[in-house]
């Protein structure tokens, strides 16, 4: 008996184990990409309160790959607002080279204002 054979009418491939012939499974597992913090929140926020829209991209299997594109989205725009923000205020390297305790409170302040508009137009929405 063959170890490998492939039904011409389906196209699948099938491999013997022990005295019965299963399905054969890919040589290489799909690579997934990982999620960041802001597609592990969207992921959340679905779960909780979008359970259709999470059950039709998890049976489809394109839930990895939306969480991804979700998560490259949101962190691009914070790292675009974060620094337009710094920008308009002022907030420079030479603020942080003579006063650091300002120049962390300040780029801190602007990061909460950048997650917060992140959350409201991407993630929770």
């Amino acid at each position: 008996m063959e170890r490998f054979v492939t039904d011409e009418h389906t196209g699948l491939k099938y491999e013997l184990v022990g005295d019965y012939y299963l399905i054969a499974g890919e040589d290489e597992p799909e690579e997934r990409e990982p999620i960041g913090i802001w597609g592990q929140r969207h992921l959340r926020y679905l779960k909780r309160y979008h359970r259709g829209r999470y059950a039709n991209l998890l049976t489809s299997g394109e839930l990895n790959a939306y969480l991804v594109d979700i998560d490259r989205q949101a962190e691009e725009l914070f790292l675009r607002l974060v620094k337009q923000m710094a920008d308009a205020e002022g907030i420079t390297e030479a603020l942080k080279a003579n006063n650091q305790m300002e120049w962390v409170g300040r780029m801190n302040n602007i990061r909460s204002r950048a997650k917060e508009v992140i959350n409201n137009e991407l993630i929770f929405s």
